[in-house]
């Protein structure tokens, strides 16, 4: 197990803080042996920093040439906002020119589902998919439906609308997959799996939080909490995909793929420690070299996904798609996200990456030590219209 992400929030202003607080957390977690592979700063919603394109842009290029300076390794610039629709617009000319800065753009909050936000959202990853080669540009945007703010996975990562200068919060994104693996591997009962990850998990996090809190408090910062969400890396030691598998599925995608999902799941639900972002079920497919394989063979599909989503997962992740999926497929798409967010008043997110010139089917391979090769996952979707892409509406959530 270890530390993706130390993330802290704040505003721009204030970096040279938000810096050493980054820092020194880092700098306390590697001393007690949990390695850390980045760390990251979220800006509160860029539409609150940038009256208009021009000034999105410059800020987004200011950032990104800041960072080195503060040994920082990427920035979110928050989401777009329904009550700004002319801020969509701006994404693609924003992460055009600037490599480590993310953003987002909301789908759906807590008025409801917004139609046009989806469309707009669902346009930003048409135009942003030629602009690297295998998509990449959208590797560093994606949808949020339902999102609060303080997730320390980035491109979902951002700072509190109302964060006071001077403010600065930090957060943990682990990359624990592999603590499931170890523990599904061991166990002989279902009941015993579940006891192991939980140990586990409220170990770590206990120590984590811990750690984590005293070490920001040194230059004023507070600690939100730990982001559970098991994330993979593309080995099959840290694979979400495996653990899974290990609970008795012979092939995720096939029948009892819900099963292991939601099971896996709720142990992380049953565990006790401090909380922030998802920690939830996260399955990105690239970042995995199982849900990779499986998507290869076509055992696992979009709609698959989006049923694990149902079972507290944190959405569609990195998700291969023909290059010449328009943009109004993916809003059908964003609109199957933002229903299930909004029904079960859950965060979830979408990072949808159409790979120019490829077709459903074709093999996809990556120079990219974070991603594993798979192939191009066909997508069945048809634009929508009608009522529901009319205005935007609410779901009452079952209780």
């Amino acid at each position: 197990m270890q530390v993706r992400a130390v993330t802290v929030f704040s505003h721009p202003e204030d970096i040279t803080q938000a810096a050493k607080v980054a820092a020194t957390v880092r700098l306390v977690l590697e001393a007690a042996d949990y390695d850390v592979q980045t760390t990251r700063w979220a800006l509160p919603p860029f539409p609150l920093l940038a009256a208009d394109r021009a000034a999105a842009v410059d800020l987004a290029r200011r950032m990104d040439a800041a960072l080195p300076g503060y040994g920082l390794d990427y920035v979110a610039l928050g989401p777009a906002l329904p009550e700004r629709p002319e801020t969509y617009a701006w994404l693609p000319e924003m992460l055009a020119g600037a490599t480590r800065v993310f953003a987002s753009a909301v789908v759906a909050d807590d008025e409801g589902i917004h139609p046009a936000a989806v469309q707009a959202s669902a346009d930003v990853m048409a135009a942003l998919a030629p602009l690297a080669p295998n998509g990449f540009a959208n590797l560093r945007f994606a949808a949020l439906a339902s999102v609060p703010p303080g997730a320390p996975f980035f491109p979902a990562a951002y700072a509190p609308r109302h964060l006071r200068r001077g403010d600065v919060l930090v957060a943990l994104a682990l990359e624990a997959a592999d603590l499931a693996v170890t523990v599904f591997s061991a166990a002989a009962t279902a009941e015993e799996a579940r006891a192991a990850l939980v140990a586990a998990l409220e170990s770590h996090g206990a120590r984590l939080a811990s750690l984590a809190a005293a070490a920001a408090e040194k230059h004023g910062g507070r600690f939100l909490g730990v982001d559970f969400s098991l994330a993979p890396f593309p080995d099959d030691a840290v694979s979400l995909g495996a653990a899974l598998e290990r609970l008795g599925v012979p092939a995720l995608g096939s029948h009892g793929s819900l099963a292991a999902a939601a099971f896996l799941a709720d142990a992380i639900d049953r565990a006790a420690f401090p909380r922030a972002g998802f920690s939830g079920l996260m399955l990105p497919v690239l970042e995995d070299t199982v849900l990779a394989a499986r998507a290869a063979e076509g055992m696992l599909s979009v709609k698959d996904l989006l049923l694990f989503s149902a079972m507290c997962g944190t959405g569609l992740d990195t998700v291969p798609l023909p290059g010449d999926t328009s943009a109004d497929q993916l809003a059908a798409v964003l609109a199957d996200v933002a229903a299930l967010a909004r029904r079960l008043r859950k965060p979830l997110t979408a990072r949808l990456m159409p790979m120019p010139g490829k077709q459903a089917g074709d093999a996809v391979k990556f120079d990219f030590p974070y991603f594993a090769n798979s192939r191009v996952m066909p997508l069945q979707a048809a634009p929508l219209g009608g009522a529901l892409m009319a205005e935007a509406y609410d779901l009452r959530p079952r209780s």
